[in-house]
């Protein structure tokens, strides 16, 4: 069983910061990439940020200069600092991560149960 579970959501005013955090625990072998997605309401899904298992990164284009992701290899874990928050960034974050179990042959994916942010004044 593998689980990714989430933290750090919260309401926040526009300008403001949050850090995101999310920890995969388990019978992991190996993790390939981690990232975040976020979902407002009435809207798809959508990539926010990817770390590569070899250190690159990748963000949308709306984030871009104003969220950081990061990892902990050891701990599994990853990070998402959000900095010069706006209105349009309330959604609920998703943690997603591509692993490897002790016996599988390929990867996975794994999503954790989501953060609510909301930007508010």
């Amino acid at each position: 069983q593998v689980q990714l579970v989430e933290s750090g959501g919260g309401l926040v005013q526009p300008g403001g910061s949050l850090e995101l955090s999310c920890a995969a625990s388990g019978s992991i072998f190996t993790v390939s990439t981690m990232g975040w997605y976020r979902q407002a309401p009435g809207k798809q899904r959508e990539l926010v940020a990817t770390h590569f298992s070899g250190g690159s990164e990748n963000y949308a284009d709306s984030v871009k200069g104003r969220f950081t992701i990061s990892r902990d290899n050891a701990k599994n874990t990853v990070f998402l600092r959000m900095n010069s928050l706006k209105p349009e960034d309330t959604a609920v974050y998703y943690c997603h991560g591509e692993l490897k179990r002790c016996w599988d042959d390929a990867y996975n994916h794994y999503w954790g149960q989501g953060t609510q942010v909301t930007v508010s004044s």
